[in-house]
């Protein structure tokens, strides 16, 4: 029985394995966001036409959904997680050669799946790693994957710069993520399967008590999201920036985030996760709209950096409230939430195209930006001892 069981690492090594995968994570999705301006190029794809191509991301985290859900139910975290990142970071070599709209729809079906299946696996680890631990990490896991998200992004902007290939960019990314993915692997932290006796519905959606998270989590994913796949759109048809500086504006956005996440647990600990949460709703709104009523370079720039702060913290202290529920493991309640949070992540960014071929991609973005209040409003539903 012991020969089956792999030797548990040390809390550190457990803590920076996890780390690394979500590194991982971030470092590969923002490789693709930084290119999807490249993309649309290339392909002569319209504002509508993209967005109607990035609705093949949803489409393939619905089909896996139910599956992923299966899997954690019956094999590790560990397992699964490494499963996803090796699926994930092929999926991403596969985008850089898209070379027509169509092979590009087959390709996103693939990364959304294989991203699903990655992310709730490494949330599920980060979870279990966390109770390792009498103190609060979960949010600098967050931050790492920002840190990856803005390194990504800086790379995709020097990838630019020069001219540098899709297929070439890409697919460097992604055989490099895999082989980190199998490095780090050995330290993750094995959990044996609880096996549950309920039975539930294919589809699992959160219960009363984690609705106003849910609703919560979906607006910062679905803006969090539409930065990624529509800014260095945005400053290029609103500001009429050069493709270089529209990626510049997508960086400023990561640092924004990425220093909000890792200042985020010292600022819990003054102010509280309930006010944390409230300002980040306002500062959604004041960043978006700021870039919208003033679309200039600078006013851009200042308005993203407001947006990045104010999505930094949401997600992860959605999820640090949602794992101190008692009627339900904490893997289940995180599950429960990305149910819905997740589909603000992928579907509401492809509805940012359709909007901007209706009216302007300023118009699209006040959209967003009035979503903020939504947070502000639900964080008034949360009592003070959740």
């Amino acid at each position: 029985m012991s020969a089956a069981v792999p030797l548990t690492p040390s809390p550190r090594n457990i803590r920076i394995a996890n780390a690394i995968f979500f590194f991982i994570s971030g470092f590969g999705y923002s490789a693709w966001a930084s290119r999807i301006p490249s993309i649309k190029h290339n392909l002569h794809l319209n504002e509508a036409q993209l967005g109607a191509i990035l609705f093949a991301l949803p489409v393939g985290l619905i089909l896996t959904m139910p599956l992923t859900n299966y899997l954690l139910s019956r094999y590790t975290s560990k397992a699964i997680m490494l499963v996803g990142a090796i699926a994930f970071n092929i999926m991403l070599c596969f985008v850089g050669f898209a070379s027509a709209p169509w092979q590009l729809v087959i390709v996103l079906v693939g990364f959304g799946s294989s991203r699903n299946l990655f992310n709730l696996s490494t949330n599920a680890q980060a979870v279990s790693v966390q109770r390792l631990y009498s103190k609060s990490i979960i949010t600098t896991f967050h931050g790492i994957w920002s840190m990856a998200g803005f390194a990504g992004a800086a790379l995709g902007y020097i990838m630019v710069s020069f001219n540098v290939a899709t297929n070439w960019h890409l697919p460097a990314v992604g055989l490099s993520m895999t082989l980190l993915s199998l490095f780090a692997y050995s330290n993750t932290l094995y959990e044996p399967v609880v096996k549950q006796t309920e039975k539930k519905p294919i589809f699992s959606l959160p219960d009363k008590f984690l609705i106003k998270f849910s609703v919560i989590a979906f607006v910062s994913m679905a803006c969090e999201n539409t930065m990624y796949d529509w800014s260095g759109i945005y400053f290029e048809k609103a500001v009429h920036a050069s493709r270089s500086t529209a990626t510049a504006a997508f960086v400023f956005y990561m640092i924004a985030m990425t220093s909000g996440r890792f200042i985020g647990d010292k600022l819990v600990n003054r102010i509280g996760i309930k006010r944390i949460l409230f300002y980040s709703g306002i500062f959604i709104t004041l960043g978006l709209f700021t870039a919208v009523l003033l679309p200039y370079t600078i006013t851009g720039f200042i308005g993203f950096m407001f947006t990045g702060l104010g999505v930094s913290c949401i997600v992860p202290l959605i999820y640090s409230l949602a794992g101190r529920v008692k009627s339900m493991s904490s893997a289940r309640a995180l599950a429960s939430i990305s149910t819905i949070s997740y589909l603000g992540f992928l579907m509401v960014p492809p509805l940012v195209g359709f909007i901007a071929e209706a009216t302007n991609i300023r118009v699209s973005f006040a959209v967003i930006g009035l979503m903020g209040g939504i947070v502000i409003w639900m964080v008034s539903k949360i009592n003070e001892e959740d």
